[in-house]
């Protein structure tokens, strides 16, 4: 039996389960900072923006790391 299908479909919906945790919190730390201080806003917001690139980036090499196991199998 090859569990390589199903270490990798695990996998993938842990990265994405991680990603959209990242993000969530990233988001909910802007807004709350956004309210604490709204005149820094543009500023805020151009880091959450980096921030976000950045874990959508390692979040995407972690499925091209699990699609590439499944393929391999």
């Amino acid at each position: 039996m090859d569990l390589a299908w199903l270490a990798a479909g695990l996998g993938a919906g842990l990265v994405v389960i991680g990603g959209g945790l990242g993000i969530g919190k990233l988001a909910g730390s802007a807004m709350e900072a956004t309210g604490r201080q709204p005149e820094a806003t543009a500023d805020i917001r151009t880091t959450m923006i980096i921030a976000a690139a950045l874990i959508e980036g390692i979040a995407f090499f972690g499925l091209v790391i699990c699609i590439l196991l499944a393929l391999k199998a």
